[in-house]
C-alpha cells in the first residue's frame, strides 16, 4: 500500500508563491518506479490535471494555464515530489492533490483515471 501526504498549502495574495510537497511512503515502496502527477479541484467541479513528471524527473508536463508559473519536480532519494507555484492567481484557488502510478517507462500521465494512489489534498487559497 502506498500513502501520499501533501503539505505546503495555504493562503496567499495574488502574485505570491507556494511550494507544495508530496511525501510518499509504503511497505517496500520505491518512489523511483512511480510517475507523479498533481491535480486540483474546486467545489462543484471535477478534478483538473495541473502537472506531471516521469519516474526519472523528466518530461515535465503542465496545464496550459500554469505553464511558466508552476514547476514540478521530485527527489527520489527523499521519496518526495514538489509543485513550485509562483505568480499565483485567484483562479488557482483549489484543493491540490498529488497522485502516483507505477510505471516501467518514461511516462507521464495526465488523466486522473491513470493514477492508482492519491493523497488527501492540501488547500491553496489565492486572494485578489
Amino acid at each position: 500500500q502506498v500513502e501520499l501526504v501533501e503539505s505546503g498549502g495555504g493562503a496567499v495574495e495574488a502574485g505570491g508563491s507556494l511550494t507544495l510537497s508530496c511525501t510518499a511512503s509504503g511497505r517496500g515502496f520505491d518512489v523511483a518506479s512511480y510517475a507523479v502527477g498533481w491535480f486540483r479541484q474546486t467545489p462543484g467541479k471535477g478534478r483538473e490535471f495541473v502537472a506531471a513528471i516521469d519516474w526519472t524527473g523528466g518530461h515535465p508536463t503542465y496545464l496550459e494555464s500554469v505553464k511558466g508559473r508552476f514547476t514540478v519536480s521530485r527527489d527520489n532519494r527523499k521519496n518526495m515530489a514538489y509543485l513550485r507555484m509562483s505568480d499565483l492567481k485567484p483562479e488557482d484557488t483549489a484543493l491540490y492533490y498529488c497522485a502516483a502510478q507505477q510505471t516501467a517507462a518514461w511516462t507521464v500521465f495526465t488523466n486522473q483515471g491513470d493514477y492508482t494512489y492519491w493523497g488527501q489534498g492540501t488547500q491553496v487559497t489565492v486572494s485578489s
